[in-house]
């Protein structure tokens, strides 16, 4: 069992992926979630939304049209998925509208019986998650590729990856242990099922080449990573005694093994996790906050095997002007 580094930072929710969904409405922020290459981040509010750079931290795009629990880029394109947060009838929690920044314009609409609890979408497919049931499109046609019958699934807990040589989707396979379903989009098969805990999963993040799976439990005492391709264990980490709400999972992005894991809680803390970390390398951690603040620290580990942790910049996201109206 490896044990992590700590980094305390008040009220952060999420790095590099985020979905702040289902946290509480009295928050100024109700969605945030960043793009599959980590250049761009969009957050929803109750006015709107709006797209930042992830590098510079200036904003590209805004738009005040009404309140959204779920917003997702499809990399730096114009294209957004975007669920409404039911305030106001043309913006429905059951109703996912693909739209267009450029025009300001809905380009089609899909309407559902329950609620949206997520969505994932890459080049190839739309992936729309319902409480009880899991939709797969072909993203260009939105002809319906597969439906999913899950386990009740509340909180619209997957994890997708967008990698062309391993399209991967995970999702629940269980409300009583912490089993993971991992579905191939493109062969439209399931891969695998992977025993990950004994109690039931609260979070789980895809790396970037859809390789490996990091899973947490509601206990959020322990992360696990396994190899997609085997479905084995590979890692084993404490993230600390006392149980916690895991908010997040996110992996560096690498061609291979991933190098380092980090992951937020309810502790109000970030751990990250070595999987080979080199001493005095340098990471960059980019952090979304519940109060509305973009921050990027810088990370090094030296031969005394001491962290640093330094605060580049911070952007507040609500107060942001954008200099000109453009797509990321």
């Amino acid at each position: 069992m490896t044990e992590g580094i700590e980094m305390f930072a008040e009220n952060i929710e999420n790095f590099r992926v985020c979905n702040m969904a289902n946290q509480s409405s009295s928050q100024p922020i109700l969605c945030a979630s960043f793009n599959q290459d980590n250049s761009c981040f969009v957050i929803g509010t109750r006015d709107g939304f709006k797209i930042f750079h992830c590098e510079t931290g200036k904003l590209l795009h805004e738009r005040v049209i009404g309140a959204f629990i779920i917003i997702e880029m499809l990399y730096r394109s114009s294209l957004l998925a975007i669920v409404g947060a039911g305030e106001q009838p043309s913006l429905s929690p059951r109703r996912l509208c693909l739209f267009n920044t450029i025009k300001g314009t809905a380009l089609r609409e899909l309407n559902f019986l329950t609620s949206i609890v997520g969505v994932r979408v890459s080049r190839k497919r739309l992936i729309v998650v319902l409480q009880e049931q899991t939709y797969i499109y072909d993203v260009n046609s939105l002809e319906i590729k597969r439906v999913i019958d899950t386990v009740p699934n509340l909180k619209g807990l997957c994890a997708f990856s967008a990698s062309t040589d391993n399209p991967y989707l995970a999702l629940p396979a269980s409300t009583i242990t912490g089993s993971v379903l991992v579905y191939n989009v493109m062969d439209l098969q399931s891969h695998c099922e992977i025993h990950a805990h004994r109690s039931p999963l609260a979070a789980m993040a895809f790396s970037s080449n859809g390789m490996y799976i990091a899973t947490a439990s509601e206990q959020g005492t322990i992360i696990r990573v396994h190899l997609i391709s085997e479905a084995t264990k590979s890692y084993s980490f404490r993230r600390g005694t006392y149980p916690s709400t895991i908010f997040s999972l996110s992996f560096g992005p690498s061609a291979d093994l991933p190098d380092i894991l980090l992951a937020t809680s309810s502790s109000g803390s970030v751990h990250i996790f070595s999987l080979g970390f080199d001493l005095n390398e340098r990471a960059t951690v980019s952090v979304i906050t519940f109060s509305g603040y973009f921050q990027v620290y810088s990370f090094r580990i030296n031969h005394k095997h001491e962290a640093t942790w330094t605060l580049e910049h911070e952007v507040n996201l609500l107060t942001a002007v954008a200099e000109q109206r453009t797509s990321c």
